[in-house]
């Protein structure tokens, strides 16, 4: 399984989380199911969350497509990250 964990830095949690919420159906349609969302505890404001993905290629297209830069902007992220991972535990 693959999975693409992201890190925001926003200026408000709320505005961005209105966004994020808003943009469900075009992760989906990007093979992106959202597993998990987390909030730093020393600052709240530093997002992470992870992706299950469906297919490498849609979400590197999601990723890339310039109207998510323009999310990313609308909704006060100010720098942030993101990481394709596969399960190595072996368990």
């Amino acid at each position: 399984m693959t999975y693409l964990l992201c890190r925001n830095r926003v200026a408000d949690y709320s505005r961005w989380k209105a966004v994020f919420a808003s943009h469900k159906n075009a992760h989906l349609e990007a093979g992106l199911r959202l597993i998990a969302l987390w909030r730093g505890v020393e600052d709240a404001n530093n997002i992470f969350f992870l992706f299950e993905v469906a297919s490498m290629e849609r979400a590197r297209q999601f990723i890339r497509d310039p109207d998510a830069a323009k999310s990313g902007a609308a909704s006060g992220v100010i720098d942030g990250d993101y990481h394709f991972l596969e399960d190595a535990s072996g368990y």
